[in-house]
């Protein structure tokens, strides 16, 4: 079956798209240090340049990688994870398969190639063993804590106060004091249960807990009109409930929506709820700051 300049124009891109992401798994498996992951990474990339050498094979051209991509995904590997990032990376290539269409039909040997794709490198990327997801329990337990306990407080404050560097002071004191008696906590309850990381996993939880403070605690630092600081703090939690969700959804292949609306339910729910709290405790009591 003949093909067509449409084809052509297909074939090049899934060239492009194969040597680019041949480059970026041969750009990590030269950065880690771990012996299996760096075999994994150099697996991936062999199967790559295969397909990249097939579809050269088929349209006659050279092309050259997508280099703004693969240093694009070579540093969200390395500040988010690699697991992360390759998975990222195959989202992308998975929606490419799409494209494929009728070229399935015209050339023997394509359906083998998106076996390839789905089967193998699949197999070998659940083979990579990613420090920061096997701590990603206690990065839920610090940062889901922090969004509740935080956005809450700094609610009804924001009601009972009526004054940005009070309710910033009353804040960050809450948060600090809260991220270590919860990283104690988690510590604790790690070394009980014999886990030989439990400080490593008290550190994360922490470091989830005051990174999350401090990003809810800003606006009111910033800006002088407490309840647009209340607002900016409120929008200000939904983006890292968006982000950290789009995390785990990514690197653990699970669901984003169900995971997002539980957390943003509770997150909002308790911050309504602490905001008529601070209302009332304003009526009631009488204070005037």
């Amino acid at each position: 079956m003949e093909l067509t300049k449409s084809d052509y124009k297909k074939i090049h891109q899934f060239q492009k798209d194969e040597i680019t992401e041949c480059r970026i798994y041969e750009k990590l498996s030269k950065r880690v240090k771990d012996e299996n992951n760096k075999q994994v990474l150099s697996d991936i990339a062999d199967d790559e340049k295969k397909h990249y050498d097939f579809w050269e094979d088929v349209s006659g051209k050279k092309i050259s990688p997508n280099y703004f991509k693969v240093y694009l995904f070579y540093f969200i590997s390395v500040v988010f994870g690699l697991v992360f990032g390759i998975k990222l990376l195959e989202k992308g290539e998975e929606q490419a398969q799409d494209v494929y269409g009728d070229i399935t039909n015209k050339i023997e040997g394509v359906k083998e190639i998106i076996s390839d794709e789905y089967d193998h490198e699949s197999k070998l990327i659940a083979m990579i063993d990613d420090d920061r997801l096997n701590y990603v329990g206690s990065v839920v337990l610090g940062l889901n804590d922090a969004l509740v306990e935080l956005t809450g407080t700094l609610a009804g404050l924001t009601f009972a106060l009526r004054n940005t560097n009070l309710i910033a002071i009353s804040g960050l004191i809450t948060g600090i004091a809260a991220s270590f008696s919860m990283a104690a906590s988690e510590y604790l309850a790690k070394k009980s249960d014999g886990d030989e990381d439990a400080l490593k996993s008290s550190l994360y939880t922490g470091l989830a807990y005051i990174v999350t403070v401090t990003l809810l605690v800003l606006p009111y630092l910033l800006i002088s009109q407490y309840f647009i600081s209340l607002i900016v703090t409120l929008a200000v939690a939904v983006l890292v409930i968006v982000f950290f969700n789009f995390y785990i959804a990514i690197a653990k292949d699970l669901s984003f929506k169900k995971r997002f609306l539980e957390m943003f339910a509770i997150s909002m729910g308790v911050a309504v709820f602490s905001f008529l709290v601070g209302y009332l405790v304003r009526i009631f009591f009488g204070v005037d700051i």
